[in-house]
């Protein structure tokens, strides 16, 4: 379930990139991935599936606190808030 959804992100958008973010006392670990529009996903996954989808889907997966969240993702988000935000003024539900 995972891998599908992980694996279906990546082929379904351009440039994406996996960013491994550590455990917490609260969370194990995740990977994040970001396409290059800033659109990201967010799953729980062990180091051997983050090992598995690099190798064989070919993407490049750094460390999240070595290297950072990128800027597009951030401006991604922003725009998204700013949708939503509108779609509620409009008097249409987020979801659904």
């Amino acid at each position: 379930m995972v891998r599908d959804h992980l694996e279906d992100f990546v082929r379904t958008r351009r440039g994406v990139e996996a960013f491994v973010e550590p455990a917490t006392n609260v969370t194990p670990p995740t990977v994040l991935l970001i396409a290059t529009t800033g659109e990201w996903t967010r799953r729980r996954v062990n180091q051997a599936l983050i090992r598995d989808l690099s190798e064989r889907l070919a993407i490049p997966v750094y460390d999240v606190q070595q290297v950072g969240y990128p800027q597009r993702m951030r401006e991604w988000n922003a725009k998204a808030k700013k949708e939503a935000a509108a779609d509620l003024e409009r008097g249409i539900d987020p979801v659904g």
